[in-house]
């Protein structure tokens, strides 16, 4: 008897998708496990795998959209007789992943690198920690767009070339990034202030302690938990920020759960850090470790990525030196991170060599003043200048 291949709920308001490839083909045997068709929507990507092993019939070609519970291919029992398909090595799965992955390329190229968009991650210079790092360029575009939004996934309709031209259908999630960028622009009075801070602090405490903080707690000791300390004190200082608009009404905030963007193979997800305030250094950087695993794994769930109030960005990953990261509606600010580059600067009269970084902050200026911007990011500045500050809670 066959078994039917329905499009499973992956959300509350998700009501439909776009079935993006198929990773095997009609008629192709599979095995129970196997991943068979990836599903786009407008805020995640999911694989859809077999429940049990047979031959898989498709019945809605890939670029096709669906419904929740429409019902697009089956899996038939083998002949009877007919031997079952072995077991597959180590080797011919991570071949096969590759294959896929070869062939979602070939199907459409990654859309061009987005010149402003939240991430996580330091310069190379600055931090080997690839699994804390949170990629910009699309990374403040999905953070910008509410980072529900999750991977920022292409593939979705083969393109079609129209001589001097090609023309392809947006995927889902692309569309409601659009959506979400134009309306930031358009609902909020959008104004970003600038300053820079010194790196030598915390990257002389990060690399004298790196050791023993690893055997300690199992991880790495990121340049992110700094900043998301850093974060959380300036929001106390500042409160208006760590609010938003609803109608004619503000909502302030009384918790602190920061939005921290993570790189993957394919694409960007930007997972909540749920009460940060109440999280050590430690249980911050395992969150971030977690999420990186998840992410990678394309685990990550829709309430991951929900419920943030405040969002940190930063394009230093690609070298950026300076840029105004777009709100993530509805909230109120956005923390721009970037590249961290040794620039001579003026102390005591003397001129140094210090490692340095850009701070934007864009805010919402219809409930934030100039003046609370300012506070706030001198604030976070003078955190990561003196992480004392941090562990003393001032």
């Amino acid at each position: 008897m066959s078994l039917e291949i329905k499009i499973p709920a992956v959300g509350e308001s998700i009501t439909s998708g776009l079935l993006s490839v198929w990773h095997k083909n009609d008629g192709d045997a599979v095995q129970a496990g196997d991943a068979l068709v990836t599903l786009e929507t407008d805020k995640v990507s999911t694989e859809i795998t077999a429940e049990k092993a047979g031959v898989l019939r498709v019945k809605v070609p890939a670029g096709t959209e669906v419904k929740i519970g429409e019902v697009v291919g089956a899996i038939e029992p083998a002949e009877a007789g007919a031997a079952p398909a072995p077991a597959k090595s180590a080797e011919q799965v991570h071949d096969d992943k590759s294959d896929a992955k070869q062939t979602r390329e070939h199907v459409e190229p990654p859309a061009p690198v987005m010149p402003k968009t939240p991430a996580v991650s330091m310069p190379k210079q600055a931090s080997s920690d690839v699994e804390h790092s949170a990629r910009p360029s699309i990374s403040e575009a999905v953070a910008a767009a509410n980072v529900s939004l999750a991977v920022v996934s292409e593939n979705a309709v083969a393109p079609v070339s129209e001589g001097r031209i090609t023309r392809k259908k947006l995927s889902p999630l692309r569309r409601k990034i659009a959506q979400q960028l134009v309306m930031a622009q358009h609902t909020a009075a959008i104004l970003t202030t600038f300053n820079e801070c010194d790196m030598s602090a915390v990257m002389k405490l990060r690399s004298s302690q790196q050791e023993a903080f690893t055997k300690e707690h199992g991880v790495k000791l990121g340049f992110m938990s700094f900043f998301i300390k850093a974060t959380v004190s300036a929001l106390k200082a500042v409160p208006a920020i760590n609010g938003r608009m609803d109608g004619e009404d503000f909502v302030q905030n009384h918790y602190f759960d920061v939005g921290v963007a993570v790189g993957t193979e394919r694409g960007l997800v930007v997972p909540v850090i749920r009460d940060a305030d109440q999280k050590s250094f430690a249980q911050i950087e395992r969150d971030l470790a977690d999420y990186a695993n998840k992410a990678r794994e394309g685990k990550i769930k829709i309430e991951d990525l929900q419920g943030g109030v405040f969002t940190i960005s930063n394009g230093g990953i690609y070298g950026s030196l300076l840029s105004t990261p777009i709100l993530n509606p509805p909230q109120s600010g956005i923390l721009g991170m970037h590249k961290i580059q040794e620039r001579p600067i003026a102390e005591k009269g003397q001129v140094v060599i210090r490692p340095m970084m850009y701070l934007a902050l864009s805010y919402d200026h219809r409930v934030v003043d100039g003046k609370e911007a300012v506070t706030f990011l001198i604030r976070v500045k003078e955190c990561i200048e003196n992480p004392a500050r941090l562990l003393l809670d001032l």
